[in-house]
């Protein structure tokens, strides 16, 4: 009867878990460039109860939270700012405080009061920041680089993002020129990356990126294996609501007969203690 007990325990503690991840899915059902979580259950030990093979499980385990990296629909927006990848990879971007690099799937940077293009008012995206694409740095968008011969007041009026990352920017003389290209990384394991909010994943050593995992690189979008970029549109959650509300029902009516197998059991017990009397 105590092994009912600890089923039952175990069942509602790991049917709880799973109403979190579900609970965290349907909240960021809005969120730019989210990616659902699923948690995966097996069971826990089993008890032999004699020689002959008879097991009795001891419950439920949670054994991962994986992350689901399928891609989310992308939605026009009209701003160059906002960046959706079409496929496989993930923007770089870096604390310039710190220098920490970080992960991202959600586009909508914004233009900051240098120059540079950024995500959360702080984290700067990285690529090649020379018109020659031999530095990889923080992006900027200004008239750096400009040919020799745009005027020397040529300001810059204009820039756009291709779908391989080439940033080309417009003069105010007519003249434009490349300023510098978004770079992606991919992972050989994007289990091992580590959410740190803000749509930021962190762990980029240990899920494999490009290159040499402690001096990783980054690729040209559309080589590489990587997708293409669309400027003017956002990659959207991959929360699949009418998915995460079935798994809501059917997590909550098993919670319930978790509950219902420590009643039982409570309720067994009390009989035999009754015996006594």
């Amino acid at each position: 009867m105590i092994r009912s007990l600890n089923a039952g325990v175990s069942g509602i503690h790991q049917f709880q878990g799973r109403l979190d991840v579900i609970g965290n899915n349907i909240a960021n059902s809005n969120t730019t460039g989210f990616k659902a979580g699923r948690a995966d259950f097996g069971d826990a030990f089993s008890q032999s109860l004699n020689s002959s093979g008879g097991q009795v499980g001891s419950g439920v385990a949670t054994t991962s939270i994986r992350n689901l990296f399928n891609q989310g629909s992308v939605s026009q927006t009209a701003k160059n700012t906002d960046l959706a990848i079409k496929g496989e990879g993930y923007f770089m971007v870096k604390d310039p405080v710190t220098g920490e690099l970080f992960a991202t799937r959600a586009g909508n940077f914004e233009k900051d009061k240098d120059g540079y293009l950024v995500v959360g008012n702080r984290y700067r995206l990285q690529g090649y920041s020379d018109g020659g694409l031999n530095t990889v740095g923080d992006l900027r968008i200004d008239a750096t680089g400009a040919p020799a011969e745009a005027a020397a007041d040529a300001r810059q009026e204009w820039f756009n993002i291709t779908s391989e990352g080439l940033i080309e920017v417009g003069l105010s003389d007519s003249t434009k020129f490349t300023r510098g290209q978004v770079l992606l990384q991919s992972f050989r394991d994007p289990q091992a990356l580590l959410k740190e909010g803000n749509n930021l994943y962190s762990g980029i050593s240990a899920a494999g990126p490009l290159g040499d995992p402690e001096a990783p690189t980054m690729a040209a979008p559309g080589s590489a294996g990587l997708g293409s970029l669309e400027s003017g549109a956002l990659e959207a959650s991959n929360v699949d609501l009418t998915n995460e509300f079935a798994n809501l029902i059917t997590t909550q009516r098993a919670f319930q007969a978790s509950a219902r197998i420590i009643t039982t059991s409570d309720e067994i017990l009390q009989e035999v203690v009754n015996l006594k009397r």
